[in-house]
């Protein structure tokens, strides 16, 4: 697989998620820290799909766990800040990219039986791709997270 989209959209999502002044959203959304855990609990949750392609077994995809607000929670306790958070998401992102690459044609066109909700709205429900799953990471998920980070800037008196 190529992961060139994917490496592109964590750069970003990484840079943003730096920013020291980041705030709550205006929405009561999420803030950045139960962001960066989603995306700690999306990618391993992928990742672990990704190699029981590889292994032979013929998991499955449900996105529920990485939404549900305890486990939010219980990630965002494990670590010792948002830097560590951070560091957190760059590295569990670069293992996925990693294995990613390596998969060839034929595990990446294994069907995933997939479950995704976002906003408490069924998005998904049904078997797609492994490529495709990992792809709608860099094409959509990443990226709609990142521009939420951005949203959480807060303006600084005297900055640009």
């Amino acid at each position: 697989m190529d992961t060139s989209t994917l490496r592109g959209a964590y750069d970003g999502f990484l840079d943003a998620a730096a920013h020291p002044d980041l705030g709550k959203a205006d929405d009561g959304g999420w803030n950045a820290d139960r962001i960066l855990a989603h995306l700690l609990s999306v990618d391993a949750s992928i990742t672990a799909v990704a190699l029981g392609v590889v292994s032979g077994s013929r998991p499955t995809f449900d996105n529920r766990i990485c939404l549900d607000g305890w486990n939010l929670d219980r990630i965002i306790a494990e670590h010792r800040g948002r830097t560590d958070l951070t560091d957190h998401v760059r590295s569990q992102a670069g293992i996925l990219c990693d294995i990613a690459d390596r998969l060839d044609e034929e595990a990446a066109a294994v069907l995933v039986p997939s479950l995704l909700l976002s906003n408490d709205a069924l998005v998904l429900d049904q078997p797609i791709p492994l490529a495709k799953l990992i792809d709608g990471l860099g094409e959509d998920h990443v990226p709609v997270h990142t521009r939420q980070i951005l949203d959480l800037r807060v303006a600084v008196p005297g900055q640009a």
